[in-house]
């Protein structure tokens, strides 16, 4: 009877401090400043979620939950790739994206130099 006792404060103290958590990862997603402390904040998102489901599982002795985790967990994983692919890509921060027109390199308008870039994009030698 003890280890009951035990297993069932054990389960409640672990749903309020990922109750906890979710809420502050919320806030932390709707203030973040940045696209990528946003990113940041939904991959903590789907761990917490990961960890209610598992102490759900726990609780209620049903073994589908973690099935279910482990679904989660590799979504998850494929959607923080793709955010991270998706801000390598296009989501520069403004600083950068400011910084990186300055020295963007513009193509010569006249000359052989500008016959030369066209070559190139047409793939003529």
């Amino acid at each position: 009877m003890m280890a009951q006792t035990v297993l069932s404060a054990a389960i409640g103290f672990a749903l309020v401090l990922l109750s906890a958590a979710l809420l502050l990862t919320v806030l932390r997603i709707v203030r973040g400043p940045t696209l990528p402390d946003r990113v940041l904040g939904l991959d903590m998102l789907v761990a917490i979620a990961i960890g209610l489901i598992a102490v759900i599982a726990i609780k209620t002795g049903f073994d589908l939950y973690i099935d279910i985790a482990i679904a989660l967990g590799l979504v998850g994983f494929l959607a923080t790739v793709a955010f991270a692919r998706f801000i390598l890509t296009r989501g520069l921060a403004p600083e950068q994206s400011a910084e990186a027109a300055s020295t963007k390199k513009r193509p010569p308008k006249r000359g052989k130099a500008a016959q030369a870039v066209r070559r190139k994009r047409r793939g003529v030698r």
